[in-house]
Order: C-alpha cells, then structure tokens, then sequence
C-alpha cells in the first residue's frame, strides 16, 4: 500500500498542475518528489503521470487512482477528527461537516471571521458530499453542516447563506469553447460529461435540472473531488458541470473556458446551513451562522 504522504503528493500534483509547486506544498524538493511519484508507478503498474518538456499531466489512470487517493485520505482524516471529537467532548469544540464546495470556498473565511469574535472556539471540520453532511447531523457526527442540494429533509432546519451557479465548463480548444449559440437542455442532457459522483449537490442540481430531458447521459468520468475533473476538462477530455466558486481561478487564467447555456436549465442553487430540528445548537455555532449571514449578503 502507498504511504499517505505519497498519496498527499499526489493529490496536490492533480490540485496544483505541477509536481514543482506539490513539492513546495509538501515541502520536498522537486527531484525527490518526482522519484517518491516514480516509486509509485513502480509499485501500482501503472503510468499515473505523462511527463514532457511543457510538464506533467495526469492520466486517465492517474485521474482515477487520484480520485481513489482522496477517499483514503479522507478517511484518514475522519479518523483524527473522530479522535479530536471524544477530546471536543470535554472542550465543547464545535463539530462542522460542509460539502466540498462550501468547505473549499467559503468556509476558510467564515472560520476566520469566527476566531476573532471567539479565539477561545474549537473546530472540527468534516469534508464530504451533501448527503454524507446529513447523514452526520442524522447521526450526531456533527454539531452544524452546510450543503449545497436543492433538497432539505424535513427533520433538518436550514438558513440560506449563499447562492451558486452551476457551470458549464471546457478546454478553450473544445469544440464548445467557439459555439456562436447556447447549449441547449436536450444536448447537455445527451453528451457525456465530466461530472461529481452521486450524492453530491452539484450532481443533484443537475439532475433536477435535466430532468425534462431525462438526463444527464452516463458520464464521461464520475469522481469525488472538483480537482481531478478541472484537470480532465483543461485536458480536453469532456466538458465539465461544476461550482462556479470551484472553477473561478481556472477562468480567469484561462485554463477552462464556459460555455452558455440555455436559459431553460436551471443550473443556479442556494447554498444551506443545516442543522437537526429537535436539537438546540450551541452558542458556537449559532455565532458562525451569524458570521456566514454577513457574508453572504457581502456577496
């Protein structure tokens, strides 16, 4: 098996477009960092990295072994978090789960904003998909969760705190990149897509929203994290439906174009807080809602 700080390479290889700048995120040095990723190729039979004179780029193979890499880590993590959480008990610690969109744009800030009306709070922090969040509130896992579905279950309460747009992203050499008309419901619906797995909320409002059209069609890709499939579209290997927030830095250094889209589908969303219905939140959590209030009308 990898070791995890092979694995963290890896995925910051596919996060950051570089084994240069993964080195530097890991602190190694670049030669190390590219023999750790030789070693394992070696040790998984396979090319998980396409090396040239203009860099590295992921494989196909790569693309998913990164994407396999992240669940890993992931539970890793839900394993130090769930070793803080019996600490939390005795410190009062506020236990947060947030789907990916949220936890990587927005909530950084939020908790910031929250250490300086109060140093003293605690925060544990699970990253997962928007059903998971609720599965966690369902389960006593977390304290306060954020999503980003259309849908709230009626033994959760909610509180809006932000809004997001579902888009339509490709290569700028794509043939969608140079379209003169908008995309239309019916041909999003019929191309194969690069797209999060089920249970995320992007996969969900994009469900709802080509549900006339009894789309989307099978996946061109289907991965877990934002990451791997911003890697695959600037690739050129299909379009991409993601956050707005998640691709922002990638259009405005041109790595991905958007494509319009038809005003038929509805690819607009609200972004939720969310909490159980018969539990009373504690102070600290109702703080970070007053904090991501704020924001959100700053937006």
């Amino acid at each position: 098996m990898p070791d995890l700080e092979t694995l963290e390479l890896l995925v910051a290889v596919a996060d950051t477009g570089s084994i240069g700048r993964a080195a530097a995120q890991q602190q190694i040095t670049q030669p190390a960092a590219s023999a750790r990723l030789r070693t394992l190729e070696r040790k998984l039979a396979l090319q998980l990295l396409d090396r040239s004179r203009r860099g590295s780029r992921l494989t196909a193979a790569g693309l998913v072994v990164t994407d396999w890499a992240r669940g890993v880590l992931d539970q890793a993590h839900v394993l130090a978090e769930a070793l803080a959480a019996l600490q939390a008990q005795q410190r009062g610690e506020l236990r947060l789960a947030a789907s990916l969109t949220l936890a990587e744009q927005l909530l950084p800030g939020w908790l910031v904003s929250l250490r300086q009306v109060s140093p003293a709070t605690h925060v544990g922090l699970r990253v997962t998909n928007s059903h998971q969040v609720i599965e966690a509130l369902r389960h006593g896992e977390a304290d306060l969760g954020f999503i980003e579905g259309p849908f709230v279950p009626r033994d959760l309460r909610s509180l809006a705190v932000g809004r997001d747009r579902l888009a339509v992203v490709t290569a700028p050499d794509h043939p969608w990149a140079r379209r003169g008309t908008p995309v239309s419901g019916a041909e999003l619906a019929e191309t194969p897509l690069l797209l999060r797995e089920p249970g995320s909320g992007t996969r969900e409002t994009l469900e709802r929203a080509l549900r006339p059209w009894v789309g989307p069609s099978v996946p061109a890709l289907e991965l877990g994290a934002t990451g791997p499939l911003r890697s695959a579209a600037a690739q050129g290997a299909a379009p991409a439906v993601l956050s707005l927030l998640a691709v922002a830095d990638d259009l405005a250094a041109g790595r991905l174009v958007e494509v319009p889209v038809a005003q038929e589908v509805a690819l607009t969303r609200v972004l939720r807080a969310v909490w159980r219905a018969d539990t009373e939140l504690p102070t600290t959590a109702r703080l970070l809602l007053d904090v991501a209030r704020r924001g959100s009308r700053g937006r």
